[in-house]
């Protein structure tokens, strides 16, 4: 007799159930279960708040990682006694009248937050709007208590202690403090990046007292670009600013600013990727592998880009209320950012011309071993004295070491023959981004001088790319050639798979892939790109709807063409081992600094290297 699994039929009711109406208390704990997931989602739901009530100052403290206290003080419109009882009622909002769910300009709309937090917490709101006096109401596990006189200059404060006391089988669910921590950080960034002109202020105080600043961001002055450069700085690095390129394109009613880094600023995971929609923080599926698809002619598959994005559109054109949580949206035409996301990255890369990221030098010079340590501890360390001498001082000490006979010239007299001068095109050649090529070692890297320092330039992945690009050219002139199957290949599908290719199959055609129905579900390739030569038609055809049913759009096709294109690239540069004359080095730097992406090989990897003089010097003691 074969065993049934446990719980297999034996759940069936044995009479009619009953349908109940849940009290306000459990529907508010289910509710909180879907709003509030850890204490980084109560932070971001009161910063919000705090954002949503004209706030300029947001202060934020936390304790245990978010466990046994969140504090949120803002210096917003505030609240009054008579508001404060209905804050805390479920779908009571000041942020919209209930009659248009799509005309949202706010963070919050649901009305669920405060009740939420009420129902697993305990919860204190002190709230002063100007021309009142201050008020304050609590409520703990859901039960909300009067509302007293309080002491408050002007805005809110809320303080919310043991989260999940209420529901304690969540907190078996939290991660370390640690952990919750760096979820709550990374929430307040986010938004600090979504309100460049606030000032945001986050504590530690697990220790008590003021406890440890782990963030500040000061408002920043200015003009948009130049405040959104200031928090990015403060929050990512200047070193994500100072190798990122400026994003400002629209199309069609929809505007995309931020910054993109270069692809050789690029990262070993996904985070350094910040999303925003209308001001919004958002972890978007269709927006990231857009991102994705503007860089994945630059970066190998294990590399990830860099950028701070923020779309800006009507409301009406984008839904948030798809998710609790506000994360994810959904475009009414989401052909139309995508595409926007795309072009206009590739656009500025291409602007960037030859660029390439400022940390490889940093990168470089890190790479350089300093001397070893003193062989005895006791011993003073080295003292060089390595000031650049004079011109007459290298002419004297030249003189003297010269070899001659006793009877030439007197010991010490400077040669009247002075060194000559470089050609007046070296000259001119030194002045160019790249320089002027200098000598070639191993047979593959090119030494060039610039007017502030020198190059190392990668001769064959800079060749390799400056192909690349050339086939990339002719193929977008002349456009894809397609191959006629002598005998259409049949691929049978799914109702839905088959519908969603032919919905594709105007854009699968200008890549060369040309398909039809053939009746039923079946699809009939007719042609293939001529560039890939024989390939598996049915097996492509899965990739494509896996990219599809993932991203919404497929890029898979235009990617393997251009991987083919890579390899001829490759295989058509000049080789690692190839001896190169002065002018075949000057003719390929001028030839990269005349072509985009240039900075970069196929792989993402830097073609050269740029180290500055003053680096330079410092590597030997001489500043």
């Amino acid at each position: 007799m074969n065993a049934q699994p446990p719980n297999i039929g034996q759940s069936r009711p044995q009479s009619r159930p009953v349908i109940r109406q849940l009290d306000e208390s459990a529907a508010n704990r289910i509710a909180a279960g879907e709003v509030v997931e850890r204490p980084a989602s109560a932070v971001k739901e009161l910063v919000e708040n705090a954002l949503d009530a004209g706030a300029t100052r947001v202060e934020i403290a936390y304790a245990d990682g978010g466990k046994t206290l969140i504090r949120i003080r803002d210096d917003g419109c505030g609240m009054t006694d008579a508001d404060l009882p209905l804050a805390l009622s479920r779908h009571a909002t000041s942020k919209i009248d209930g009659s248009d769910l799509l005309n949202i300009h706010t963070f919050g709309f649901r009305g669920e937050a405060l009740p939420s937090l009420g129902a697993v917490g305990r919860l204190v709101i002190t709230s002063r709007a100007e021309g009142f006096e201050a008020a304050q109401i609590s409520v703990s596990g859901g039960a909300i208590g009067p509302v007293k006189p309080a002491a408050l200059n002007r805005g809110t404060l809320v303080e919310l202690r043991d989260l999940f006391f209420a529901t304690p089988a969540r907190l078996k669910f939290m991660r370390t403090d640690r952990a919750e921590a760096q979820a709550i950080a990374d929430v307040v960034k986010r938004l600090a990046m979504a309100e460049p002109y606030v000032s945001f202020t986050l504590r530690d105080v697990s220790g008590g007292g003021d406890g440890r600043e782990v963030f500040r961001a000061d408002a920043e002055q200015g003009e948009l670009f130049g405040a959104l450069a200031g928090r990015l700085a403060r929050i990512l690095g200047r070193d994500f600013t100072d190798n990122a390129v400026a994003i400002d394109a629209d199309r069609e009613g929809i505007r995309l600013t931020g910054y993109a880094a270069l692809p050789t600023y690029s990262r070993g995971a996904a985070v350094e990727q910040f999303l925003f929609v209308n001001g919004r923080p958002v972890r978007d599926k269709m927006l990231i592998g857009a991102l994705r698809a503007a860089y994945m002619d630059f970066l190998s598959r294990d590399r990830h880009p860099a950028a701070a994005l923020f779309l800006t559109c009507d409301p009406e054109r984008v839904d948030v209320n798809v998710h609790p949580a506000k994360a994810e949206v959904r475009f009414r035409e989401s052909g139309i950012p995508r595409g926007l996301i795309v072009t206009a990255i590739r656009h500025a890369l291409a602007q960037a011309g030859h660029r390439a990221s400022s940390t490889v030098a940093t990168a470089t010079l890190g790479a350089f071993q300093p001397e070893p340590a003193q062989a005895r501890l006791d011993m003073p360390p080295r003292v060089y004295q390595m000031d650049r001498p004079s011109l007459g001082a290298i002419r004297t000490s030249y003189a003297a070491q010269a070899p001659a006979f006793d009877e030439a010239a007197p010991v010490w007299q400077a040669p009247s023959a002075r060194a000559e001068a470089p050609p007046p095109e070296d000259r001119q050649l030194q002045h160019t981004p790249l320089g002027a090529a200098r000598a070639q070692v191993h047979e593959n890297y090119i030494i060039a001088q610039t007017e502030t320092g020198m190059v190392i330039v990668d001769q064959h992945a800079a060749h390799e790319r400056l192909v690349y690009e050339r086939l990339k050219r002719q193929m977008a002139e002349k456009g894809i050639a397609a191959q006629a199957l002598l005998i259409p290949e049949i691929v049978d599908l799914s109702a839905g798979d088959a519908a969603l290719l032919l919905e594709h199959a105007e854009a699968l055609s200008r890549l060369g892939l040309t398909i039809e129905p053939f009746g039923g579900t079946a699809i009939a390739v007719r042609e293939t790109p001529a560039i890939l030569g024989q390939i598996n038609a049915a097996a492509l055809l899965r990739d494509v709807l896996d990219e599809l049913a993932d991203l919404g759009d497929s890029q898979l096709v235009l990617a393997r063409i251009d991987a083919v294109l890579s390899r001829m690239a490759c295989h058509g540069s000049v080789r690692s081992g190839r001896r190169m004359q002065v002018d075949e080095m000057n003719a390929l730097l001028r030839e990269m600094e005349a072509t985009p992406h240039s900075g970069q090989c196929n792989h993402g990897r830097p073609t050269y290297v740029e180290l500055k003089l003053a680096d330079i010097e410092r590597l030997f003691g001489r500043t």
